[in-house]
């Protein structure tokens, strides 16, 4: 039974858009293509317990409907990508690349010539030792795409230039591991933790770090960031083993400005929508991708916020991604399933 696409109670949409791609392996990490001449294409990775993985590049046949991995662009990776990410590069500019973090962050070269995948770079931050903190999360800079900053067990981040394959800075984030790590302009991050914070950085000023959050109960890692693109003030982070997505303004640190409580089982990931400043989409365990509209955020809500928009998938959503270049579609991904969404 193929789940019913987003709906709401007084639409019902005309075109019912989903499309399914069932992968050989568990999906954990995924995202979308930024390229405008590479539309409906995707990265996916796997989830298996030894440490060889996989990570496949699907596209979408408009014309069949069908989401097909192209098994010259499949290749292995040591441990299961924890995060990818294709390069921001909307214009086709740059070369084609893709970067995924596990023990490392490496950055992959999508060959349209010889329609292949080869290794660029293989990234290790910790230049005292072979062995390094395992990388839980990155993020690529938009606005200075050279950047790349990532997020280690080892409680730091570091931010590479990846033009010159060099650290750019690294510094001790937190006082446990760092879980996510997102980018808010050029020079400045934000990060969040296991010891329940989340913490500003500017690049100007690294001896220090701005606290806009800290968890209500002592010891509850905070494990996702999102920060609103279109919107800076705003960022959201989620609770470990909570169904809250709690969204926060940075001018009036530690007060979250809403909490999305809707979620009936952990939330397990944030995207902000690119085109709107006041959307955002959550999933998580109870199956559910849930899209918010926060115009109201600053007015209390009798009883807490309702989503506007509601979608039931067929098992626990582990992950979200929401297309910046063709904003009408969400991917998630579930057990071994990938679906895209016209929302």
């Amino acid at each position: 039974m193929n789940p019913e696409p987003f709906s709401s109670d007084d639409q019902q949409k005309q075109r019912s858009e989903i499309y399914t791609y069932e992968a050989p392996w568990h999906i954990y990490s995924m995202n979308w293509s930024v390229r405008r001449d590479k539309k409906y294409r995707l990265a996916i990775a796997s989830l298996l317990e030894h440490s060889q993985n996989r990570v496949e590049i699907v596209q979408l046949d408009d014309s069949t409907g069908e989401i097909k991995a192209d098994p010259s662009l499949s290749f292995d990776h040591p441990y299961p990508p924890t995060k990818a990410i294709f390069i921001p590069d909307k214009d086709c500019s740059k070369p084609d690349y893709l970067a995924t973090s596990s023990d490392y962050l490496r950055i992959w070269h999508i060959n349209s010539d010889s329609n292949s995948v080869e290794l660029k770079s293989l990234l290790n931050g910790n230049k005292n030792s072979e062995y390094c903190g395992p990388l839980t999360s990155f993020d690529w800079n938009e606005a200075e795409p050279r950047r790349i900053g990532t997020s280690s067990i080892d409680t730091t981040c570091t931010i590479w230039d990846i033009e010159r394959e060099t650290v750019d800075t690294q510094l001790i984030a937190h006082d446990k591991e760092v879980y996510d790590i997102a980018w808010g302009g050029a020079g400045v991050f934000a990060s969040v933790s296991a010891d329940g914070s989340v913490r500003v950085f500017d690049l100007r000023d690294k001896e220090h770090s701005t606290i806009i959050y800290e968890s209500s109960e002592p010891d509850t890692p905070l494990v996702r960031l999102g920060w609103n693109k279109q919107d800076p003030r705003y960022m959201a982070t989620i609770i470990m083993d909570s169904p809250k997505v709690v969204v926060l303004d940075i001018r009036f640190p530690t007060l979250p400005v809403v909490e999305l409580q809707r979620h009936q089982a952990s939330a397990n990931a944030i995207a902000w929508a690119p085109h709107s400043s006041c959307h955002i989409c959550t999933a998580g365990d109870d199956m559910q991708a849930l899209i918010w509209d926060l115009s109201s955020m600053g007015q209390p809500v009798e009883g807490g916020l309702d989503p506007i928009l509601a979608y039931t998938a067929g098992a626990e959503i582990e992950q979200l991604q929401w297309s910046s270049s063709q904003p009408d579609w969400v991917a998630i991904a579930f057990s071994n399933k990938l679906q895209i969404l016209r929302v």
